[in-house]
């Protein structure tokens, strides 16, 4: 294979693209909006960074007052139509794309969260609708009538997708989050660490579900998240250019690891597993 830009996987080629792009530029919002967006930024970085960067933004940024101990689990099932459209849009690149997840703290059912993660280029928008967890349970079951007339639009909307383009659950992502906030949150560092993907089974509340590990032994992924602007005391102390800015997907790479399960071969010979 020769050494031209084909030779390199999808996703790295991706993740140059929006760091040459992007570098230290910030795009704009989508024009005509109403909802508040914010920007975000991804890096991928190693554990020894990370340790640095702790040092740095601890006197600047706290520690949000949710996570006990510093840091809290986080599982979200996602959902695609029947043409995996928010998978295929994000390997292609689509700079406008949705998807839907399930999202669930610590393993607990005293927060369920129907969410729906909307991107325009590097802005995103979320919104969110409560769940029961007997309601979770309903719509694993494929008992999703109760929403087509929820006082929440989100649901109305799901269930729309779900009866009319097929949405179906797809997989389950799990990673450790250690968060920071700034500015009574208008600026938020994360750190999510041992991303994995669930496999086995749909439902989030089962803790002995099979788990398999989707980025290199080492690393980490690390998030900016502000509204408006980025404060410069705190872009001094982020990763510089030179280091990668990632637009891989968790639920790109977790869909990608749980590929064997729909029959796909990750030892057949030239095909490699993406990684960020």
């Amino acid at each position: 294979m020769g050494s031209d830009e084909t030779s390199i996987p999808l996703l790295k080629r991706i993740g140059r693209r929006v760091g040459r792009r992007i570098g230290e530029e910030l795009s704009m919002p989508p024009r005509h909006c109403k909802e508040q967006y914010r920007h975000e930024l991804k890096y991928l970085i190693s554990y020894g960074q990370k340790a640095d960067l702790n040092v740095r933004l601890a006197p600047l940024l706290d520690h949000d007052s949710h996570a006990r101990d510093g840091s809290y689990t986080i599982r979200s099932l996602y959902f695609d139509d029947y043409w995996n459209t928010a998978y295929q849009e994000k390997v292609d690149g689509v700079l406008t794309r949705k998807k839907y997840r399930i999202r669930i703290y610590d393993y607990s059912d005293r927060v369920i969260k129907l969410e729906r993660k909307r991107k325009s280029d590097s802005w995103i928008y979320k919104e969110d609708a409560p769940f029961t967890h007997e309601q979770f349970d309903r719509i694993l079951a494929g008992d999703v009538g109760f929403m087509e007339h929820s006082e929440h639009q989100l649901c109305r909307e799901f269930y729309v997708e779900y009866v009319s383009n097929v949405l179906r659950p797809r997989v389950i992502v799990d990673y450790e989050r250690e968060p920071w906030i700034l500015d009574a949150g208008t600026v938020r560092v994360t750190f999510d660490m041992d991303v994995r993907a669930a496999v086995d089974g749909f439902d989030i509340f089962d803790r002995t579900l099979p788990t398999l590990p989707v980025l290199e032994p080492g690393k980490l992924v690390m998030e900016v998240k502000f509204t408006e602007f980025l404060p410069q005391i705190v872009r001094d102390i982020l990763p510089g250019k030179a280091q990668e800015i990632t637009a891989a997907s968790k639920y790109v790479l977790c869909y990608d690891k749980a590929s064997y399960l729909r029959g796909f071969d990750y030892w057949q010979e030239g095909w490699n597993v993406p990684s960020v």
